[in-house]
């Protein structure tokens, strides 16, 4: 029996009606690809490293097969049948000649075709398998170290300098995070390529890097040895090289990534399909490689009101829910977003906010939720930010939250310094330990106020649900359904790196993801909701 004792028919409903709004944006990533697909792809087959100008290898191989043959049947055939047929050593030289217009690329058929298709293969193999030793190292790293209890602690860390962000991630962990996120420089999202190389210059952030995610994996390990317990690391995938960031996590044993289904399309204008397609793909990484995502609901909330749009924060929970599983995530790693936003100057806000998230943990009592802190009401005045950042925290142990991100009484004002996070840290270990367990004790009146607001929003989320299995969700997106902003199907950054696949598309890496179970005996759940180990 729940808490807020919802109707089970509704709740099935909910679900029926957002698989029903989901279905036609699934076939339409099942039935298209992108540029940064066909290079997420040659990534995991090994291609690596960038030009003189910093534009990688992969941008180049993969411009040079569309600009010859087109994307329709992917790069795997036209690339590797090069690789048969010419005189190159690997994808690198292959790469290289063709940055420079030395290589003819074909659509083999027959029995080139078949090569073709078995070298590729026998690549893509091997870049699974690099990703599934990763995760077998973290399943080693989480018996030897142990896992912390929940709820988690989540701070983000960004300097620009990826050895500046080094220590102040240990300082971190040392003080009690258990997740650190690198947050990505301004702007990267629309680059449509991935910096190579350790980065030590960014925009209020590091850039999302390869070599950035290396060597912040290794530092997080140290310091996990050192503490006994696992400190978990997160980044983004998300942008335009949505698909190749979620590779490269994969290989890198990233253990978190933002991957929302909707966040790029509302606050970075890429592309409605472009997203989705993009995002399918992604997913079906993350689920191999055991990473839990964040969505990104709690950020409709900075722009649209946090009462009057809460059903929107829950439909959108819903369609990533079916958007994650169909891509092959199990409910361990669909870590749902939401946010204490609500203006503390309304009357009974507390309870409103009680309200939200435990319907959010009813709703899905499985997955890792992220409770996201106030940010949007936060005035300056820093004793008052303090304290309204202990009520979140009091908030995300009552309805027993998973991960929660640690709130900044200076949010808003400058790029929290090491002092302010130390205080951020110890306002929300002391709510955690003082709490206890008190989830268990939480229990709001039958009918009450908390009660009465938690159907509310769920039916709400019904009848909006309805209106986009009437209108399609590219359309509702169309209408700022989403965060109070218009994003048409066809407008937006990279509808021109999109593809619809030819008959006899091939690209191995989704063969491999799709035939096989990503969740086998050695994935590693994360700890019940609400409850330590």
């Amino acid at each position: 029996m729940t808490k807020l004792d919802l109707d089970p028919q509704v709740v099935r409903k909910a679900r029926l009606l957002a698989e029903r709004a989901a279905q036609p944006v699934i076939e339409m990533a099942r039935t298209h690809t992108t540029v940064s697909v066909e290079r997420a792809q040659l990534r995991l087959a090994g291609l690596t490293g960038a030009d003189s100008d910093g534009l990688p290898w992969v941008n180049h191989l993969v411009d040079a097969v569309r600009d010859q043959v087109g994307l329709e049947h992917g790069v795997a055939l036209p690339v590797f049948d090069a690789l048969l047929r010419e005189p190159y050593d690997d994808l690198g030289d292959l790469a290289r000649a063709a940055s420079l217009g030395a290589v003819t690329f074909r659509l083999p058929s027959g029995g080139d075709a078949d090569a073709a298709a078995e070298l590729a293969r026998r690549a893509a193999r091997q870049g699974i398998g690099r990703i599934d030793a990763r995760r077998a190292e973290r399943d080693a790293m989480l018996r030897l170290t142990g896992d912390p209890r929940q709820p988690w602690i989540y701070l983000i860390v960004a300097t620009g300098d990826i050895y500046e962000d080094i220590p102040q991630a240990q300082a971190a962990a040392r003080e009690g995070a258990d997740v650190v996120a690198v947050i990505r420089s301004t702007g990267q999202s629309l680059l449509d390529y991935v910096p190579e190389g350790a980065t030590r210059e960014g925009y209020a952030g590091t850039y999302a890097t390869q070599e950035n995610f290396r060597l912040m994996r290794a530092a997080l390990d140290d310091v996990s040895r050192e503490l006994g317990r696992y400190v978990r690391l997160t980044n983004y995938a998300s942008g335009l090289c949505m698909p190749e960031i979620a590779a490269l996590a994969g290989l890198e044993r990233l253990d978190m990534m933002l991957n929302d289904c909707m966040y790029g399309i509302i606050f970075r204008d890429i592309n409605p399909r472009r997203t989705f397609i993009d995002q399918r793909f992604s997913r079906q990484i993350h689920a191999r490689a055991g990473i839990v995502i964040n969505t990104g609901e709690d950020n409709y909330l900075t722009t649209a009101d946090a009462v009057d749009a809460a059903h929107t924060v829950i439909v959108s929970q819903l369609l990533n829910e079916r958007f994650g599983k169909e891509a092959g995530l199990a409910d361990w790693q669909l870590g749902l977003g939401h946010a204490f936003e609500i203006n503390p100057a309304i009357p009974e806000s507390f309870r409103l906010e009680l309200a939200h998230a435990q319907l959010v943990r009813e709703l899905f009592p499985d997955a890792p939720l992220k409770y996201m802190p106030p940010t949007k009401h936060m005035t300056g005045n820093i004793f008052a930010g303090y304290l309204l950042d202990a009520f979140f925290n009091l908030a995300g142990v009552m309805t027993g939250q998973s991960i929660i991100l640690i709130g900044m009484m200076t949010e808003g004002i400058h790029t929290p310094w090491l002092s302010d996070r130390d205080l951020a840290l110890e306002n929300v270990r002391y709510v955690r330990d003082a709490c206890g367990s008190l989830s268990e004790d939480f229990v709001p009146r039958p009918d009450g106020f908390i009660v009465r607001r938690a159907r509310q929003v769920l039916s709400e989320s019904v009848d909006l649900l309805e209106r986009i299995c009437d209108d399609t969700l590219l359309t509702a997106i169309a209408d700022g359904t989403f965060g109070v902003t218009r994003r048409p199907a066809d407008g937006g950054k990279g509808l021109d790196g999109v593809v619809e696949r030819a008959d006899g598309y091939v690209n191995p890496v989704t063969e491999i993801l799709e035939s096989e179970d990503p969740h086998d005996d050695t994935a590693v759940p994360t700890t019940p909701a609400g409850r330590a180990e």
